[in-house]
């Protein structure tokens, strides 16, 4: 969802530094890109160089979270061919699902806003699953889907997501919205925007997810 289909980078930045910093932990925008996809226990222990106590959790997270929604409102614009993508994956029969790390609410405000809701048989946060680049997220929205991991394409933008991808078995899809398209060199296909993607994408990309 984000860097994918809403740009909501500096949103996030701006919100974890100013939690984490006035709690007294450096956060800069090379950690921010180092951590970006990871769910909120995964920020964290990277910043505290440990896991966070419950108590952290509910602090530093449940806060920046919602920070991060008081800043996105009004401001959540879809990314360029969005929305033409999922109309057209729509159009066609193809199952869709957003699989986040961010909580559920992140999720509900962020679609509502877009109006996008309507395009997803499925909406998986990893809040409470091991965080990317576990795979368990993109795991869970394949079963819900019902679909193998070898028939999914997972689109990312971020370097803990695209590890996500290929560890859950299948095809990955990068935009270089966080990240330039060198650091996401292990995605299958590469792309600025999904604007910019062939029409033949997925299907060029569905074989790579089946290993041929």
């Amino acid at each position: 969802m984000d860097g994918v289909l809403v740009d909501t980078g500096r949103f996030h930045l701006q919100s974890w530094a100013d939690i984490l910093i006035a709690a007294g932990h450096p956060f800069d925008e090379a950690t921010f890109k180092r951590t970006f996809g990871m769910n909120n226990h995964g920020v964290l222990s990277t910043v505290l160089g440990r896991p966070p106590s419950p108590h952290e959790l509910v602090e530093l997270a449940d806060r920046k979270e919602a920070l991060f929604r008081e800043l996105i409102a009004g401001q959540a614009v879809p990314l360029p061919g969005v929305r033409d993508w999922l109309a057209r994956l729509h159009a066609r029969g193809v199952r869709q699902a957003v699989a986040s790390s961010a909580p559920q609410a992140n999720i509900d405000v962020l679609l509502d806003a877009l109006r996008l809701r309507g395009c997803f048989e499925a909406e998986v946060s990893a809040e409470k699953m091991p965080g990317k680049p576990d795979p368990a997220v993109f795991l869970e929205a394949a079963r819900r889907v019902g679909l193998p991991p070898a028939r999914c394409v997972v689109v990312e933008d971020a370097l803990a997501g695209v590890a996500a991808a290929k560890r859950a078995g299948m095809a990955c899809l990068a935009v270089t919205t966080t990240n330039p398209a060198a650091a996401l060199a292990a995605a299958d296909l590469i792309v600025e925007n999904l604007a910019q993607l062939p029409e033949d994408a997925f299907d060029r990309l569905l074989p790579a997810a089946a290993g041929g």
